[in-house]
């Protein structure tokens, strides 16, 4: 919800601010006030068309700013985010400058953004209905949202199931063609991957193979040195010639300190460390003669041992830089194979896949044709019974809901569905075209809604469909400028009394010349115009009960102390006040 904007050096406004809040705010003021500066101001808020020629004389630049509260617009938030703004105590700042030479800035949150990303941010808060505006509900999309909303569950059901068929459809879809288009390059995958893995059959390498083998090549090659520096070290701990080991030395030394281990418990502790060394030492010297023991040249295994390594090397060139790793290759291309010799097989499966959603898909279309258009049906009569009570009695709203019909498509695609055996256009929204169609006079042929009123009459048919859509519309502002153009009397009041309608669900804000709609708001404003001679400036001004009386009195009879006005003023108040607390 809009909670305040502040205009400066805007048209003939210098520097106003206009505190809003819930319900029906009317701004009232006399011809070139500026009452139509707040539209402009809100319009460039939303990213609207910068005109230089609105700053005012003198100025550098024209400025607005809008205080969006964002307590119940989680997704304006998120929005805010995204373009790098920030929320301050549930606040959001929206802001625009315009300079004289025409050059525009805009600002989100505080961050610096192009104006076209301030009007995606900012046009969910606002609808505009004025005489010279691009309307929401104008839009064919933004009518078939509408309509949806209205219907309810009777079309939110099968709209989210087409949606999620609509989107598998296409994925079976892009398989499928996928499938056909590679075709020949499946078929040569499939072969190469035969060549690899009868390759690795035959050679059936191990898990590990390749470190073990290459270990025992290279001790097979090296077979005579390694036996003779063990034989080596054999003698260095172990001598059979009687030549000093050290096996030798260790025992002398240990016998030395036995001699005298009575004396010294620490000489003792040190002969018992050299018992523990001859023992180990007499192992390793042990062992280094069993290993020499084994060490037997055999060029027969070497051979053998390197044929076997270049065989997995010639593998590991191709499919992996160890055994494993070919091992894990042939285990992820026999899965492969197994999906590629099925290509015949996965066609028919898709294939009839396709065929059954497509079924279903029709089935669910009709479905939302027929809610759709009974909800259409109900739309219809509502819109028209407000206009009658809007100084439209003979005007009509119709809602139509139809498909587009194409010819046989030569390849099957989601785009095209065949329902109630007629061949017609779909997207993820279904295969209806929804239009909202106005027939202003009796006899008069239905047209889209921009072609088929006057400003007026559209500002009036917009109200009308606002009031019928309140319940479901997601807009928290709605903003009508010279709504009541070419109204007077009853048909006024009924004007007022349907915008206050509006704004029990809504915040409303309504520039308007009728005292009878200004009657019913909860907050007025008034545009006052000053001049000291040379320039002129308008200021905005919330009125008080008494002020509300004057300004009524003055739109009613040009006169502001007319005690009759200001009777018919009050009458008109007590009127507005009765109508709203029923």
């Amino acid at each position: 919800m809009l909670e305040e904007i502040r205009i400066s050096s805007l048209g003939v406004i210098e520097s106003s601010t206009l505190e809003l809040g819930p319900g029906l705010t009317v701004i009232t003021g006399e011809t070139g006030a500026g009452k139509t500066m707040v539209v402009t101001a809100l319009g460039l808020l939303l990213g609207g068309r910068a005109d230089s020629g609105a700053v005012r004389n003198g100025a550098k630049a024209a400025r607005v700013e809008g205080v969006v509260a964002t307590g119940s617009l989680p997704d304006f938030v998120t929005a805010v985010e995204d373009v790098g703004g920030d929320t301050e105590d549930g606040q959001v700042v929206l802001a625009r400058n315009i300079a004289a030479e025409g050059r525009s800035r805009a600002w989100v949150g505080g961050a610096s953004v192009p104006v076209a990303r301030l009007g995606e941010v900012a046009e969910p808060l606002v609808a505009v209905h004025g005489q010279s505006d691009q309307h929401r509900l104008l839009r064919g999309a933004a009518q078939r949202d509408a309509l949806d909303r209205f219907a309810g569950e009777a079309v939110a059901g099968p709209a989210a199931r087409f949606a999620e068929l609509y989107e598998r459809l296409g994925a079976v879809e892009t398989e499928l063609e996928d499938v056909h288009r590679n075709a020949r390059a499946r078929m040569l995958e499939a072969d190469q991957l035969r060549l690899g893995l009868s390759e690795i059959e035959a050679v059936a390498p191990e898990s590990g193979e390749d470190v073990s083998l290459a270990a025992e090549e290279q001790r097979l090659g090296f077979a005579d040195t390694l036996r003779a520096a063990a034989e080596q070290a054999r003698e260095a701990l172990s001598s059979d010639q009687d030549a000093p080991d050290a096996l030798g030395t260790t025992s002398a030394a240990r016998r030395f300190l036995e001699a005298v281990r009575d004396h010294d418990a620490e000489a003792a502790d040190l002969a018992d460390r050299l018992a523990e060394v001859s023992y180990l030492l007499s192992d390793v010297a042990a062992d280094v003669a069993s290993y020499a023991a084994r060490l037997d040249s055999d060029p027969a295994r070497l051979a053998a041992v390197s044929e076997r390594r270049a065989a997995l090397t010639a593998l590991t060139r191709k499919y992996g830089d160890t055994a494993d790793e070919v091992l894990a290759w042939a285990e992820q291309a026999a899965a492969r194979l197994l999906d590629l010799d099925d290509t015949d097989g996965r066609v028919e499966r898709l294939t009839q896949q396709r065929d059954e959603l497509r079924a279903e898909l029709a089935q669910v279309a009709a479905q939302l044709t027929a809610a759709r258009t009974e909800a259409a049906q109900r739309l219809s009569r509502a819109v028209s019974d407000e206009l009658t009570l809007l100084a439209m009695p003979h005007a009509e709203v119709t809602i139509a809901v139809r498909q587009q019909e194409i010819a046989v498509p030569e390849t099957l695609t989601r785009k095209a569905l065949q329902v109630d055996g007629r061949w017609v256009a779909a997207t993820a929204t279904g295969v209806d075209e929804v239009e909202f169609l106005l027939a202003a006079n009796t006899g008069a042929d239905a047209r889209p809604l921009a072609k088929g009123a006057s400003g007026g009459e559209l500002s009036r048919v917009m109200l009308a469909l606002e009031v019928s859509l309140a319940e479901t519309s997601p807009v928290p502002t709605f903003v009508f400028d010279e709504v009541d153009a070419g109204v007077g009397g009853k048909a006024a009041i009924e004007v007022g009394r349907r915008l206050a309608m509006l704004a029990r669900r809504a915040q409303v804000l309504v520039v308007t010349h009728l005292p009878q709609v200004a009657a019913y708001a909860d907050r007025h404003v008034v545009v006052a115009k000053s001049s000291d001679g040379t320039v002129t400036t308008s200021g905005l001004t919330v009125l008080d009960e008494t002020g509300r009386e004057r300004e009524l009195s003055r739109m009613l009879a040009g006169l502001e102390e007319s005690d009759t006005a200001l009777a018919h003023a009050r009458e008109l108040l007590q009127t507005a006040a009765a109508a709203r607390d029923a």
